[in-house]
């Protein structure tokens, strides 16, 4: 019921105290301050000799190539797809182009200018500059210094260190090893450069090139958009300006070139396969003749037209001939099978004139013997004659007819043999109007070929003449009129948080790493059901660190009377009037029990109550050291020991301010404490003490280090527990928490000693002071 309500009297808090977290660091304000003014001071002095830089940015448009100059059909051989920009990109910030502006720039020889403070880079030297080692053999860095003086020049390896004094101002008159030749400027006044120092760096040209390629940024302005930006940073912006521009042209040439090589090529590969087609149209026009001679053709389809006419023709005269022969067959077989020699047919067609003439001649013949029979008998003469004249003539028709139709049956048969023969090269005209279309096929095919090879080489020649550039230079080379860094104001912003983060950053660490208690809020954390009835300021930097004076105002005297007025409240309330009694222990030694102990009963006493403060710790006694007794004066050990010796003997009143207030001092250190605090004797001592002092305050022993104090913790009323702040261990006090959990310490409350200690923490006297007056009011 105590702990209760005491837990409930002086409050608890888990939640973290935002406020006294700012405090805890606002405590240590002096060191934000100085660490604001170090920031703000370095940051002017690095603003003041900074090296400016400045950014240097162009812009300029990929052209697709077939927006150029370019014939219709010239797209099938130059025509190329829509632009990726970032194929461009990657070209552009490549180390081969790269390579191309350091070797054209020569920038692996840099130039700096040593001034009073700093020395910052040029983009070239104010004196006439020779070269003499060529950028390929420079295989590692190698430095000079040129020193212009009045009368010469002084040049310094700053790698070996070694000097070169050259009398005049030129190197060429004399003889050295420098890799470079220097004289004087004479468009420059020699004022402006006497007693100034320039350096010059050789780097080798792989270095150069990727510091150039670290520098140079290539980006893209937009994503619908085809132009990119360049932009590069800098110290000398002339140098800068001069390495975009000379960028550009390098690409753009690059660019000019690869088409340059399409054409070249183009031209080269055309006037090879000229030589082969010229070959391959000669071999097939001689094979065209060839075939011409050899199946005798003029024309195919003339020749097909002759042999088609001729074949008809000869069919023709075939059917005439057998009409021919039939006819003569008709009248050998009239003449054969008539007997009587009747007439015979006239123009039937027979195209003989003889065998005709003769026919007539028989029809007459016939006509007149068939008058003269008719007229005259059979033995006339004259029809003997007739007859015998019809008979001839029968039998000359008989011979001619057959005579006539050997002949038709011989002209009958050549002519079927040459009909043959045309109706055979008549057959022959597809498969030789095929092959010569195949020969002619090929024939045209190459020289379509040869005309259209003809006509690339034409544009491949025109491309070649007129190639347009790769790139349209949107925007020059510009440079910002102010440097982009060191910007003064992010620099100075920069440096007031530097200068706030630090510090906290130092001090979070230290709290963070801290295991030590500093205020009552770290008791709380780890013990929220002990109370902590007192907080007491440092005071160990002041002399009077004693409540001598009972009418004293001083924040000791004022912390003190807090934490005795806060005792009252943790005393158990009893029937009769015999005294309290109080302990005052800790965990270890230093934490300050002696010295609460005797200031709380020198507090107590200041209320006119009779107050008895015992020196319980055998082992370590100091209580003698404030009131200048002797350490071995006759007290509690003696008492104990010695069971004729009474203990008002070792009464002492250390204080002629506090009539009230008596002390008994440790006595000699015994070699057996414990065994002496548990003979009975020292209850009897507090049971007797009771009866006469209104508070007994016994300082004991530290509980961690002995078991004296848990001996005799069943005599007090309440125990005070003193911590120490920026001394005690955090998890020193659950090994008190223990002791009061188990009942091993009866009443248990903590004080904290040397509050303030460490200001960092933010608790000083006004906080444990208000925090003990306010305790008061409210009782």
């Amino acid at each position: 019921m105590e702990n209760q309500f005491n837990n409930s009297f002086f409050g608890e808090e888990d939640k973290i105290d935002i406020k006294q977290v700012v405090r805890q660091y606002l405590s240590y304000w002096p060191w934000f301050i100085v660490a604001v003014v170090v920031s703000l001071l370095s940051a002017y002095a690095y603003l003041r000799y900074a090296p400016r830089i400045y950014e240097t940015y162009s812009k300029v448009k990929v052209l697709d190539e077939s927006e150029g100059l370019e014939l219709p059909t010239s797209a099938l051989v130059f025509k190329r797809s829509n632009i990726n920009l970032e194929n461009e990109i990657e070209i552009l910030s490549s180390f081969l182009i790269m390579n191309r502006v350091v070797r054209q720039l020569n920038l692996n020889t840099v130039f700096y200018e040593e001034g009073t403070i700093q020395t910052s880079q040029i983009d070239k030297l104010p004196l006439d500059f020779l070269q003499k080692i060529k950028s390929d053999s420079i295989t590692k860095t190698s430095s000079y210094r040129v020193l212009v003086k009045s009368k010469g020049f002084q040049i310094t390896n700053l790698d070996t260190d070694k000097v070169f004094n050259f009398k005049e101002h030129s190197t060429f008159s004399e003889n050295h090893t420098l890799p470079f030749e220097i004289k004087l400027n004479t468009n420059i006044p020699f004022v402006d450069i006497e007693d100034t120092a320039y350096n010059i760096i050789f780097k080798p040209l792989k270095d150069a090139t990727l510091s150039l390629k670290s520098k140079v940024i290539v980006e893209a302005i937009g994503e619908q958009s085809d132009l990119l930006k360049l932009s590069i940073k800098g110290e000398s912006k002339e140098l800068s300006e001069k390495i975009l521009e000379t960028l550009m042209d390098v690409f753009n040439e690059d660019g000019i070139k690869d088409r340059q090589l399409v054409s070249e090529r183009t031209i080269d590969f055309i006037d090879g396969r000229f030589k082969l087609l010229a070959k391959e149209l000669d071999s097939i026009e001689i094979g065209r003749q060839g075939f011409k001679q050899d199946n005798n053709i003029v024309d195919i389809q003339t020749d097909a037209q002759i042999g088609l006419e001729q074949r008809t023709k000869s069919e023709e005269e075939v059917f005439a001939l057998e009409n021919q022969l039939e006819l003569s067959e008709l009248l050998i077989n009239s003449l054969t099978n008539d007997s009587e020699s009747g007439l015979l047919p006239v123009n039937i067609g027979i195209e003989n004139v003889s065998v005709n003439s003769l026919i007539l001649e028989y029809n007459t013949a016939v006509i007149n013997r068939d008058k003269v029979i008719s007229s005259g008998g059979k033995n006339n003469p004259v029809v003997q004659l007739a007859i015998t004249e019809v008979q001839n003539l029968k039998s000359n028709i008989d011979r001619s007819l057959k005579s006539y139709s050997a002949q038709v049956k011989a002209s009958l048969s050549q002519l079927k043999s040459k009909n043959r023969m045309l109706a055979g090269r008549v057959s022959q005209i597809p498969e030789q109007e095929r092959l010569f279309k195949a020969i002619d096929r090929q024939q045209k095919i190459k020289e379509s070929l040869y005309l259209l090879l003809l006509q690339k080489r034409e544009e491949a020649a025109i491309n070649l003449a007129i190639t347009e550039p790769s790139i349209k230079v949107v925007e020059s080379a510009l440079s910002g009129i102010r440097p982009i860094s060191p910007k003064p104001s992010i620099v100075y912003a920069g440096a007031l948080m530097a200068g706030l983060l630090i510090p906290f950053g130092i001090l979070y660490l230290l709290f963070m790493l801290d295991t030590k208690l500093h205020s009552k809020e770290d008791i709380n954390t780890i013990t929220s059901k002990i109370p902590v009835i007192g907080e007491i300021p440092d005071l160990r930097k002041k002399k009077d660190i004693i409540f001598n004076d009972p009418n004293d105002r001083t924040p000791l005297a004022e912390s003190f009377r807090i934490l005795s007025s806060n005792v009252d409240f943790i005393l158990p309330v009893k029937d009769g009037e015999k005294g309290k009694v109080i302990y005052c222990t800790s965990t270890i030694k230093g934490e300050g029990k002696t010295y609460v102990s005797l200031n709380l009963s020198l507090a107590l006493s200041s209320i006119n109550k009779k107050v008895l403060l015992i020196g319980a710790d055998l082992r370590n006694p100091q209580i003698h050291t404030h009131i200048s007794e002797d350490k071995q004066k006759p007290g509690l050990s003696n008492y104990l020991h010695d069971v004729n010796y009474s203990w008002q003997d070792a009464l002492i009143n250390g204080f002629e301010k506090h009539p009230n207030h008596h002390i008994i001092l440790s006595g000699s250190i015994p070699p057996n404490p414990a065994h002496l605090l548990t003979n009975g004797r020292f209850k009897k001592l507090i049971d007797e003490a009771k009866e006469v002092y209104d508070y007994v305050v016994v300082d004991t022993a530290p509980t961690i280090l002995v078991t004296d104090t848990m001996l005799i913790s069943q005599l007090a009323d309440a125990t005070i527990y003193i911590t120490r702040a920026n001394y005690t261990e955090k998890n020193l006090l659950n090994f008190s928490k223990e002791l009061s959990e188990n009942g091993k310490l009866k009443n248990m409350a903590y004080v904290l000693n040397s509050v303030g200690a460490k200001k960092s923490q933010g608790y000083g006297y006004n906080y444990g002071y208000g925090y003990g007056y306010g305790s008061m009011d409210d009782a």
